[in-house]
């Protein structure tokens, strides 16, 4: 765990506490204060020299995109509003600070067919050698299965108990996640049948008393380094496999476990557009389902509404910028 070494330790770690009892998640929370604090330890400051001017020049060291830096700074502004409630200081340094400008970006999205090909490669390459092998790879198919054709998070189906997933209704109760919202959704009858069939595996292969969560493998519950191995092995096979791209201020996402998400809303779109329904009208169903707190979260797959275009978008905006810089 990172330790606080500033003269504002004691607040970051009270700010913590005050966030948590909030209601908030912890997330990178305590890495954000971590940032500003390695630097006042570096720097020695008190706190009446931390100015806008500090701060700015605080931003230009942190690494990584200007989202990131974003970020930290938002974070950091509520902590400082946290110091003001207390009566540590008068005013907030941050509020005069605007934003950086943040990249476009675009995410990586498959086509219904690109899905399909992932999906039928990952049940080619199960293990058959011996049952413990067999359920794991069993458990990562599954597991990338419900973020495919449900569009979940990883982490939903990974989180899931037995007691979620409801045989006769066909649905799945996925609890407490990422915007603090439980949701009930129906599954695909596919999706069902594959379920009952890892179970009915799973069963044989292990006591189901020890298993904590719906897709167990033999050493515990599946694990995401499981599931990513499962996925990159599968769409490096299917020759879809790209990496991140900037071009201008562009980027281009690469492909991803988190792609089928985004693959799963951007063609649940494209194909209610394609039978005349409205957007206006899809989006809120859409935003319940795959656990949105705002269905405005959900319009964001509104510009990349044409999968199958979304390789040549960024294929052509590359060769533009690697023709300007030649």
């Amino acid at each position: 765990m990172i330790r606080f070494k500033s003269f504002l330790s004691k607040h970051f770690e009270d700010f913590l506490v005050y966030r948590m009892d909030a209601g908030y998640k912890y997330g990178r929370l305590r890495w954000y204060l971590s940032t500003l604090d390695q630097y006042l330890a570096e720097t020695g400051v008190k706190i009446n020299q931390v100015t806008p001017g500090f701060l700015l020049d605080f931003r230009s060291r942190l690494k990584g995109e200007p989202g990131t830096a974003n970020r930290v700074f938002i974070i950091l502004k509520a902590f400082f509003d946290y110091l003001i409630r207390i009566d540590f200081i008068k005013e907030n340094p941050f509020k005069e600070i605007p934003l950086l400008r943040e990249k476009s970006y675009i995410p990586f999205v498959f086509s219904p067919d690109q899905v399909d090909e992932i999906l039928k490669n990952l049940q080619m390459n199960i293990r058959k050698t011996n049952p413990h092998l067999f359920l794991a790879d069993l458990a990562a198919y599954n597991a990338l299965l419900m973020t495919a054709r449900c569009g979940m998070r990883i982490s939903e189906p990974l989180g899931l108990k037995d007691k979620d997933f409801r045989t006769e209704e066909r649905t799945v109760y996925i609890e407490k996640t990422k915007f603090h919202k439980d949701r009930l959704i129906p599954v695909p009858d596919a999706v069902a049948v594959s379920i009952e069939n890892f179970l009915a595996v799973r069963n044989t292969v292990l006591d189901s008393r020890s298993c904590k969560n719906l897709l167990c493998a033999c050493k515990g519950p599946a694990s995401k380094g499981l599931v990513y191995r499962a996925f990159h092995r599968a769409v490096k096979d299917a020759g879809i496999k790209r990496t991140k791209q900037n071009a201008g201020n562009t980027t281009f996402g690469h492909t991803r476990v988190h792609s089928f998400r985004h693959s799963f809303a951007v063609n649940t779109l494209k194909d209610a557009c394609e039978r005349g329904l409205l957007p206006e009208n899809v989006l809120p169903v859409l935003a319940a389902y795959m656990g949105h707190s705002d269905y405005r979260y959900t319009m964001k797959y509104l510009k990349v509404i044409d999968a199958e275009h979304f390789g040549g978008w960024a294929d052509f905006c590359i060769f533009k910028r690697d023709r300007e810089g030649a």
